[in-house]
């Protein structure tokens, strides 16, 4: 997690927890002049058009006042979806024994992609132990650029 995203997070999350969402995460894409502020929110009663728009509104307020982002970006606000990213090493815990698709930061044995079950979490030393169909690996949280659900439909 950039320090910038953990800003966004420290800032909103309470706000977002008033309203009775989670806030699953945030990401920020840099893209030249249009970067994207992602926020991805859920609930029990999952997530609707009107949720997004509400969490949305929040959301530009917050940011508005804080300003935490120099340049321009959109603000997208939408569900974690059905191959939902994951963030917090209590995400990778809470979907024990799900597949998961990975891009690392730096190579694991020759490896920047990989996709497995998710086997273990080691709160201690950061790690995700994920067993892939040919070997098992051991992926420090701060190695890990992006990932997610798989969808095995």
């Amino acid at each position: 997690m950039s320090p910038l995203t953990k800003t966004i997070e420290d800032l909103i999350a309470p706000s977002l927890a008033s309203l009775g969402f989670e806030l699953v995460g945030v990401d920020f894409v840099r893209s030249g002049k249009y970067s994207t502020l992602k926020v991805y929110i859920d609930s029990e009663n999952g997530i609707n058009v009107d949720d997004c728009g509400e969490v949305s509104h929040q959301i530009s307020a917050i940011l508005d006042v804080e300003d935490p982002i120099s340049t321009q970006y959109n603000l997208e606000v939408s569900s974690p979806g059905i191959e939902r990213p994951l963030f917090k090493l209590s995400d990778y815990q809470r979907f024990l024994g799900c597949e998961v698709n990975m891009r690392l930061k730096s190579l694991l044995e020759g490896k920047r992609r990989l996709t497995g079950e998710i086997t273990q979490v080691n709160e201690m030393e950061n790690n995700i132990h994920l067993l892939t169909p040919v070997k098992s690996y051991i992926v420090n949280i701060n190695n890990i650029d992006k990932a997610n659900l798989s969808y095995i439909g």
